[in-house]
């Protein structure tokens, strides 16, 4: 349930991103933000579009995990908690992008065809099935991750007694 608002949620501010890009800015997702110094290879606004969404979505997540999933697990403060749910998002958040290029480049072995995903409608936008794929393939490894790591339960205090000599 709470994976499934979270997939929701960073559609929805992928979408938002895009389309205010667009009105503001003029701006394709597909234009070059950065390119990456003596390479041929460079960072779209797709990516910046789909790392804000994702920081949004695990914030989003982040709350609700701690609130419903996992509550009564975790007794650490809000944003002590944040920070380790964050960083095991990081990890899913470069298999994402990873996932996302391959299906956006045109000359990737993996890129969605252009004559279906042609962006003549929202349905047939390339983004956001490229950014809904890329979301489906990070989410079960996210899961596991926080599950082992950010929401583990902690161990019981052992107590250790030490003997003293009898005096």
């Amino acid at each position: 349930m709470v994976g499934g608002s979270g997939v929701i949620v960073n559609l929805t501010v992928v979408y938002l991103c895009k389309k205010f890009a667009e009105a503001a800015f003029a701006l394709n997702e597909r234009e070059i933000f950065l390119p990456l110094l003596n390479t041929d290879f460079n960072i779209r606004w797709y990516n910046v579009f789909t790392i804000v969404a994702f920081v949004v979505a695990n914030i989003w997540n982040y709350q609700l995990n701690r609130s419903w999933t996992f509550r009564g697990v975790s007794s650490v403060g809000w944003l002590r908690g944040l920070v380790p749910f964050m960083v095991t998002g990081l990890g899913a958040l470069v298999v994402s992008q990873i996932v996302l290029v391959l299906l956006m480049n045109p000359e990737s072995p993996m890129a969605l065809p252009e004559h279906i995903f042609d962006d003549s409608t929202g349905l047939r936008t390339k983004f956001y099935w490229a950014s809904a794929m890329s979301i489906l393939v990070s989410m079960p490894v996210n899961f596991v991750i926080n599950k082992v790591w950010t929401f583990r339960k902690s161990p019981k205090g052992s107590r250790v007694v030490l003997d003293s000599p009898a005096t």
